[in-house]
């Protein structure tokens, strides 16, 4: 096959990795809020879900296994980070309005700017300053109260902000981490979700739900969330790999657009006018610090 061909093909199942893994993204939010209404948390449910996706990792990965105990410390750092960017995003999305946590996730250029100046001593130009102005003006617009500061309202909207520092600071780590493998990060983020979980779980404030405990149809719904879980993970990092960075932004950005139609259909979830109009200052900063290569 000419090369011409070949990186078609690749672009175009790159091009189709991304548009899935945005909709498992925009979607997972409902089988984990049915999982919590039947009384496994949203901590307890990760716990399970990403346990089964290390253990069919470790047969799909199985060829790697010589080099499973001679991992960088930064692949234990991108495990920390990226398992409080997935647990404190399906807590949040859990017991948060939807489409609200999402914007707020997608803040997280705003902080990849601010950690990387502190960290990589990357300079701030003016096309930066730019994404740092539309992302706050953004920010503050939709959580704008009458008499109150513009800050998030609740526990699950917070929740949903540190999702987007912690994605932020896994962006900034992942540039130090040329060096790992696609299997290495993908079993970075399936083994963080699990530590970062364990150490909630004496916190819990429901039962913990013990494998026994949980029914054949709540193990079914766990099954579908972890092959979600997998496919989007797996999918993702392709499409990341072998698409422009803008490009792979606009395409993750369908998230967005599945998760209204899903909060709209699925529940009586509703954004203001201020809220719609806030969020898509956040969203354009994202978009135009992708097409600037800002981030």
């Amino acid at each position: 096959m000419p090369l011409s061909r070949l990186n078609t093909a690749h672009s175009g199942i790159a091009s189709a990795g991304l548009l899935f893994g945005a909709m498992c993204w925009g979607t997972v939010w409902y089988p984990y809020r049915l999982l919590e209404q039947a009384g496994i948390s949203g901590t307890v449910a990760s716990i399970y879900t990403y346990s089964l996706s290390i253990l069919l990792g470790l047969i799909l990965f199985y060829r790697h296994r010589h080099a499973a105990w001679k991992q960088p410390l930064n692949f234990y750092m991108l495990g920390i980070a990226v398992g409080w960017t997935n647990l404190s995003y399906v807590l949040a999305i859990i017991d948060g309005q939807v489409m609200r946590v999402m914007l707020l996730f997608y803040l997280s250029p705003l902080w990849t700017l601010i950690l990387a100046k502190f960290f990589l001593h990357e300079q701030i130009n003016f096309q930066r300053y730019l994404v740092i102005f539309v992302s706050l003006s953004g920010a503050a617009l939709m959580l704008w109260q009458p008499g109150d500061l513009p800050m998030p309202r609740n526990t699950a909207e917070w929740l949903g902000l540190s999702s987007g520092i912690g994605f932020a600071v896994s962006n900034v780590i992942t540039r130090h981490s040329k060096q790992l493998s696609l299997s290495a990060k993908t079993m970075s983020v399936w083994l963080g979700v699990v530590m970062v979980s364990l150490l909630f779980v004496p916190f819990l404030s429901m039962p913990f739900a013990w494998p026994h405990q949980i029914s054949l149809h709540d193990w079914g719904l766990i099954v579908i969330v972890t092959m979600m879980l997998m496919l989007a993970t797996l999918l993702v990092q392709y499409g990341v790999t072998h698409l422009p960075a803008t490009q792979a932004t606009v395409l993750f950005m369908f998230e967005l657009v599945v998760a209204a139609i899903a909060s709209y259909c699925l529940t009586d979830e509703v954004m203001t006018m201020r809220e719609w109009l806030g969020g898509m200052l956040v969203v354009s900063a994202t978009l135009y610090a992708a097409i600037t290569h800002s981030v």
